[in-house]
This record gives C-alpha cells, sequence and structure tokens, in this order.
C-alpha cells in the first residue's frame, strides 16, 4: 500500500489551526467586508479570487524554500515546529487580550473605487503580514520531513485556499451587517475569546506532536 502524501495527524491539526485563522478578522477578510459594502457583493467576491490567486503565489514559494530546507536541514523543522507553536500560542493570548481591551476597536480598510477588485484583493493578499508569518512560522511544523514535499504543500495548498474561500465570501457577502456586529463590544468580545482559546489549544496540539 502507497503511502499517503500526509501525516494523518500533522494534517488534521493543520486543519484545525487553519479553520481557525481562515474566520479571524485580518486584512484580507477585512478587505472582503470593505468591497462588499462599497463596491457591491460581485466585486467583493472578485476581489476574493484575487487574494487567493496570492495565496497560491505564496504557497509555491513555500513549496519551493522548505524543500530546500528539508534536503538540506531536516532536524531545523524541531526547532521551526516550536517557533511555530509560540506564535500561535501568541495569536492566542493576542486575541484574549483584545477581547477584553476596553479601547480594541475594528480595523478599517480602505478601498478605491477605481480599482479592480482583483487587482486589489491580490495587493491586499500577497503583503498580508498575516499570510506572510502563516507561511514562515504556522506552516513548516506541519511539513512531514520524511515525506515528499510537494504533495503535501498541495493538499495543505487545497485545504487553505478552501477555508480561506469560504471565511472570505462569507465577510464579503454579509459585508454591512457584520461590520457593525463587530462594532458591538459584547460580540466582538465572545468572538475573541472563542478565537483565543481555539488558537491557544491549536498550539498545545503542535507541540503535542513533536
Amino acid at each position: 500500500m502507497a503511502a499517503l502524501p500526509v501525516d494523518p495527524h500533522l494534517y488534521s491539526t493543520f486543519l484545525g489551526v487553519m479553520a481557525v485563522m481562515a474566520v479571524t478578522p485580518g486584512p484580507a477578510n477585512l478587505f472582503a467586508v470593505a468591497t462588499g459594502v462599497e463596491k457591491g457583493r460581485a466585486s467583493a467576491l472578485v476581489g476574493v479570487l484575487g487574494m487567493n490567486a496570492a495565496t497560491l503565489v505564496w504557497f509555491a514559494a513555500a513549496a519551493l524554500g522548505l524543500g530546500a530546507l528539508v534536503k538540506a536541514f531536516p532536524g531545523v523543522f524541531k526547532i521551526v515546529a516550536v517557533l511555530g507553536a509560540l506564535y500561535v500560542a501568541w495569536l492566542g493570548i493576542k486575541a484574549l487580550r483584545g477581547a477584553f481591551s476596553t479601547a480594541g476597536q475594528p480595523d478599517h480598510v480602505v478601498v478605491r473605487r477605481g480599482r479592480s477588485a482583483l487587482i486589489d484583493g491580490f495587493t491586499v493578499q500577497i503583503a498580508n503580514p498575516k499570510a506572510i508569518l502563516f507561511f514562515t512560522a504556522v506552516l513548516p511544523p506541519f511539513v512531514d520531513v520524511n515525506r515528499p514535499v510537494a504533495p503535501q504543500m498541495a493538499l495543505f495548498a487545497v485545504a487553505a485556499i478552501g477555508m480561506d474561500m469560504l471565511s472570505m465570501s462569507a465577510y464579503a457577502l454579509s459585508g454591512a451587517a457584520l461590520s457593525r456586529r463587530m462594532q458591538q463590544p459584547r460580540f466582538r468580545r465572545g468572538f475573541g475569546v472563542f478565537v483565543g482559546l481555539l488558537l491557544m489549544t491549536a498550539a498545545v496540539l503542535i507541540v503535542a506532536r513533536l
């Protein structure tokens, strides 16, 4: 029987972490909301396509870089895994602190009316700090150094882009309604606590796999 392209336990943990990160408000999801409000649902969905095209570029670059790293320094992934877990835990702590911050207000994204939503979406995601940290700190711990990297990255990409498409589209289509809910302290606090606890759990799961 042929070996699976990914470690099932690592992949299932990745799916949980990715689901949390996909629904967490960030530049991409805020851009989807803002585009939905300013340009309408159709343009917002086009922007979602642009953002996920940029994500695909990030995955291609990660596949090349991680593949070279695995071959040259297989032992490095233990250290990277610990750093990735610490980063996810930090995100959880940040979400919990933000949930109880009296000064915390949702960020805003400015959408330019005269530009293509596809280009804007691609630009937002290719320079998204959340995406950069995801590919440099969160993704590497889930790579099995004993398996070829390319098939693993392909399955990671399918899961990540699929979840991002669903999440971004939901943000885009909800538009003003979701934006108003996030302005409500009680809703924002509950959402922040939920996300924070999930991220802390995900960090524990990453460490448990070492």
